[in-house]
């Protein structure tokens, strides 16, 4: 940041020297002028430069933050410290509740998913961060993220086509030239679908036929903005997220048995308590066996290599895990399985606990609400360092990026390896 600083200020200080001695020796304006451009192209290109496209499939998301440290935004502190773990990857939230999501200030001027990614400035600042890889819960602001349950009309078809589709060619257009990825999907849509967030009770078949519809349209708008704007290097995906696998495997109704199956959806995220809290510290078949059933249940599509089944989230509270240690321990065996299995992204839950009771935060987090790093952070720091370093030697002996099956051995490794002695809490 010092170095932009200063190539502005000499850019700038130069631009005055040209003034006056344009007005000294009869230069054109024009010449001004160009420079005075350059100085705005170059502070507008920040957040539009190539980044890191290799995908280290280990990440973390910031969503619903409740405490702070700095003078920044929860959004903006959150997204920062996220890169300065080391990671390229980011989830975070865009709805109209990103007042409640980011505590941000409510703006009258921004009516919609478009306003919101272009008007508010911590959104904006955090899309322009050198992230690779974003994973949106996005939600259209004419309507209620669930008003399909009663079936999808055609005012609400139209609605979420447009504010998806409008969204897709802004970030097709906007970070053209950088390589970043950008996933749109949805929080745990099995509680979206099941009333009251009951398991027990099977969702009816007009919330199923809505949410089938609701989410082809979403694909729809994003297929047809992907074809309006052709060949670019920013690559533009839709997920829909599961969440009651095992219900589904026991033969109930589900958004992975009756909804995934009659869908277009690019990719399927995991939300993957129902698996893991049961077989913590040793989730191999239990974990393989659920992603293996969701992926049985993913139509085909051409274009996309590699597994489409990813889990977007996972995690062990402290009310849970007991311990830091145990819970670095149990977050490690998820990790390793479900890079062995093919998973292009296991994304923590998550930076900052959102969870609070009466007798204080549950302990979802990678930072507590004391600003005392966890374990598992200090896993994941040391875990994008080693990958970091690998690729770069490997690429350096090679000539190429390693693939995706050495990718994987050396991630297993390293994660076996574990964090080693801790940083300074506080750094």
């Amino acid at each position: 940041m010092k170095a932009n600083i200063t190539f502005v200020f000499w850019m700038v200080l130069l631009a005055s020297w040209t003034q006056c001695l344009g007005a000294a020796n009869g230069f054109e304006k024009e010449t001004i002028k160009s420079l005075a451009d350059r100085v705005r192209d170059f502070q507008k290109s920040q957040g539009t430069r190539p980044v890191d496209t290799v995908n280290y499939v280990l990440g973390t998301q910031t969503i619903g933050v409740k405490y702070t440290f700095t003078k920044s935004t929860g959004l903006v502190e959150t997204a920062q410290r996220i890169h300065e773990m080391g990671s390229n990857i980011l989830k975070i939230s865009i709805s109209s509740r990103y007042t409640d999501q980011y505590g941000l200030a409510k703006h009258d001027g921004i009516q919609s998913l478009v306003d919101l990614v272009n008007k508010e400035p911590s959104l904006k600042t955090v899309l322009d961060m050198p992230f690779a890889y974003y994973h949106l819960w996005v939600y259209p602001f004419a309507h209620d993220a669930a008003a399909w349950r009663d079936g999808l009309s055609e005012k609400e078809r139209d609605e979420a086509y447009k504010e998806i589709y409008d969204l897709a060619m802004y970030l097709l257009e906007t970070y053209r030239g950088t390589g970043k990825t950008f996933l749109m999907g949805h929080w745990e849509g099995d509680w979206l679908l099941h009333a009251y967030y009951d398991r027990k009770q099977d969702p009816v078949p007009q919330a199923i036929k809505g949410m089938i519809d609701w989410l082809n349209v979403r694909q729809k708008a994003i297929e047809d903005a992907k074809r309006q704007m052709g060949a670019t290097d920013v690559h533009l995906y839709h997920y829909t997220e599961v969440n009651l696998v095992q219900k589904g495997m026991q033969g109930g109704k589900c958004v992975v048995n009756d909804v995934l199956p009659y869908t277009a959806v690019d990719y399927v995220s995991y939300s993957s308590y129902d698996t893991i809290n049961p077989h913590k510290g040793n989730t191999r078949e239990a974990l393989r066996g659920a992603l293996d059933y969701i992926e049985s249940k993913l139509p085909s599509k051409a274009g996309i290599r590699g597994k489409r089944v990813f889990i977007g989230e996972y995690g062990f509270p402290l009310t849970l895990a007991k311990t830091p240690q145990k819970q670095d321990l149990y977050s490690r065996d998820v990790c390793a399985v479900a890079l062995e299995w093919g998973c292009p992204f296991v994304l923590y839950w998550e930076l900052y606990c959102n969870e609070k009771t009466e007798a204080g935060y549950r302990g979802f987090w990678l930072i507590n609400d004391k600003n005392e790093k966890q374990p598992f952070y200090y896993t994941l720091q040391s875990y994008h360092s080693g990958m970091k370093q690998f690729v770069r030697a490997y690429r350096d002996e090679h000539g190429r990026l390693p693939e995706d099956d050495e990718f994987r051995e050396k991630a297993i490794e390293m994660l076996r390896q574990g964090a080693g002695p801790a940083p300074d809490k506080h750094k």
